[in-house]
This record gives C-alpha cells, structure tokens and sequence, in this order.
C-alpha cells in the first residue's frame, strides 16, 4: 500500500516536472523565434531605408534594437529558460 503511494506520487511529480520542462523548452523556442522574427523584420525595415536615401543608416538607431535584444537574453537566461551555453552562443551572434 506505502509502496503504491509512493508510486503515484512519483509519478505525479515526474509529470509535473516533465511539463514545466516542456513549457520552459516552448517558450525558450518562442523567445528565440521572436527575436530571429524582430531582427529580420529590422533587417528589412534598414534595407528599405538605405534603398530609399542616399546616405547610410546612423549606428545610433541600432543600438537601442541591440540592447533590447540583449536584455531580452538575460532575461531569459536569468529566468533559467537559456543554459549559459546557449546564452553565450546567442550573445555571440548579436554581437557579431
């Protein structure tokens, strides 16, 4: 009887704990699809401007899109929905 309790409240846990991880590795995915999506969005936004003037776009104006989307990473780092591995990596790639 203890032993078929101790069971079903194993698996309970186990269950719990399988979906918290299934919906950090979601988000996680979302979060990362938003910023790709953010940053192509941007890309096209700057290719558009440079088409349309003469000059090139200011650095200034990238900035703040770059901090954000650096922000968003700690963010989701510091929440424990990134690993350190993959918040490097990702830091990495919006830095160049």
């Amino acid at each position: 009887m203890v032993a078929g309790t101790a069971s079903a409240v194993a698996g309970g846990v186990s269950a719990r704990q399988t979906k918290k991880f299934n919906e950090g590795q979601q988000q996680a995915a979302a979060a990362q699809q938003s910023a790709y999506d953010q940053g192509l969005a941007d890309s096209q936004a700057a290719a558009a401007a440079a088409a349309a003037a003469a000059a090139p776009p200011a650095p200034v104006a990238a900035a703040p899109d770059l901090m954000a989307q650096l922000t968003q990473l700690g963010q989701l780092h510091d929440q424990g929905v990134l690993t350190d591995a993959e918040f490097a990596a990702q830091k990495a790639k919006l830095l160049g």
